[in-house]
């Protein structure tokens, strides 16, 4: 018997989980299939892996990167602790409740490293092409080897679709701004914060790229951050340096005239007016459309596509949830794939996706959306062996950190918080965000630095 080969495209958070997923039953004893993980980049870890670069790689490869250098959490890890691997396991004692970008790093591969499921991914080998044969009844994938400028064309019984839709910036167009003589950019392109000390900053958007981007650059020495809104303001008490005003309808020179019938000069604009789902390797009737929400049409339990349920698309929706979602999602996968949980007739897809998109639609706050995503994951969870997690404490800390951000948009982050695995309340970090300026692994554990 042909043993059953899966693909997985993209070896970020979500990738990596179903690696784990899969690896965690084989060493159960389990006969997992055959897995075969495509990976763009040199390394994984996604989005968290950071890079220097924009535009192309070092490879003329569209940069899949939109981690920015002093990125720190914007929400306490708490609320994203895988159940099988907490955070206290990996760093031998509690850390604090907001880590910076390396340290997330470290973690989401240190459980990976732990897992030996490097044997599955090839590195710098991005994805082509899925095409899918109802005669057959497999896909057919074609990468390219970066490194041997080849390319690859195998057949697979699943396609996993785990490359993330934060990395695909969307990017409107403002009457004049092509003859605005300051620095233009999408947050996907942002870096570094030191590049706008003493800059009057002009952020287009009001989600989390504008808020953190925007608090960031003031943390570094930006003289002023003006956010512009589509909708409705973000509402924080803002400090002394930030206004926000409704949308820009015109640029003239430097100067940016706003529907409120204001006006103000800029040093330099950066677009936070989000991402597409984009999916180039996949033809249109495999192609999830969608904008960023919490529960995309089309896919039964947020995963499998209803044309197509041996199509899995993973983490796809907007996130309060994150990486124990992605668990949560690749251990369900997982269970289908090998057979121990049977999907229903299409009919009762269709009827299950129509109930999620009809609850999603009585949305009106944050609150509600924690609910939601909450009970969606509480849904997944309870269908398989995965470790036990309390997305009731989960849920209620993401309430009281929304509460500690509209209490303070600069200090939240100085906040701790209680896992809900381990039950160990998290220290203070050494030093308040706003005065910790080196964002370094070693800065943040209190270790002791390299020689330079």
């Amino acid at each position: 018997m042909t043993r059953t080969r899966i693909a997985i495209i993209g070896a970020g958070p979500s990738g990596l989980a179903q690696l784990r997923a899969f690896e965690t039953a084989r060493q159960a004893g389990a006969d997992i299939p055959e897995i075969v993980c495509f990976e763009k980049q040199a390394n994984w870890g996604g989005l968290w892996n950071y890079t220097w670069r924009t535009g192309l790689d070092e490879s003329g490869e569209p940069v899949h990167g939109s981690m920015y250098r002093y990125l720190w959490s914007n929400g306490p890890k708490e609320c994203l602790e895988f159940a099988d691997y907490p955070f206290e396991r990996h760093f031998g004692r509690p850390i604090p409740s907001y880590p910076p970008r390396a340290v997330l790093h470290d973690y989401i591969a240190g459980r990976v490293e732990r897992s030996d499921v490097r044997k599955y991914i090839r590195f710098k080998t991005p994805v082509r092409w899925v095409s899918y044969s109802e005669e057959s009844r497999k896909f057919t994938v074609t990468a390219k080897d970066l490194i041997t400028d080849t390319h690859q064309v195998e057949e697979f019984d699943f396609v996993v679709v785990a490359n993330g839709h934060f990395s695909v910036p969307n990017v409107p167009h403002f009457e004049g701004i092509e003859h605005f003589p300051g620095r233009v950019m999408h947050a996907h392109d942002f870096r570094v914060a030191d590049e706008f000390a003493g800059k009057r900053l002009l952020m287009i958007g009001s989600s989390y790229s504008a808020e953190d981007i925007g608090t960031q650059c003031i943390k570094y020495g930006a003289q002023s951050i003006t956010f512009s809104y589509r909708t409705k303001p973000m509402g924080f008490d803002w400090p002394e340096g930030f206004v926000e005003k409704p949308l820009v309808t015109e640029f003239r020179g430097r100067t940016a005239f706003f529907k409120d019938g204001t006006q103000a000069e800029f040093d330099a604009v950066i677009l936070c007016t989000g991402y597409q789902h984009a999916y180039p390797f996949l033809p249109d009737d495999l192609r999830l459309k969608t904008h960023n929400c919490l529960y995309p049409a089309n896919l039964y339990k947020g995963i499998f596509w209803l044309p197509n349920p041996k199509l899995i698309y993973l983490g796809m929706q907007d996130q309060y949830y994150t990486y124990n979602m992605f668990d949560a999602q690749a251990w369900y996968a997982r269970d289908v794939i090998m057979g121990r949980i049977s999907l229903p007739s299409r009919e009762d897809q269709a009827a299950d996706i129509a109930k999620w998109l009809a609850d999603q639609d009585t949305i009106t706050n944050p609150f509600e959306a924690i609910d939601f995503q909450t009970e969606y994951v509480r849904e997944l969870l309870q269908a398989t062996d995965y470790p036990h997690l309390d997305v009731d404490k989960v849920a209620a800390l993401f309430k009281e950190w929304e509460h500690h951000k509209m209490e303070g948009i600069l200090t939240y982050r100085d906040r701790s918080y209680r896992s809900t695995i381990t039950g160990t309340l998290s220290p203070p970090h050494h030093t308040t965000w706003m005065k910790a300026m080196d964002d370094s692994l070693e800065a943040f554990m209190d270790l002791p630095q390299a020689a330079e």
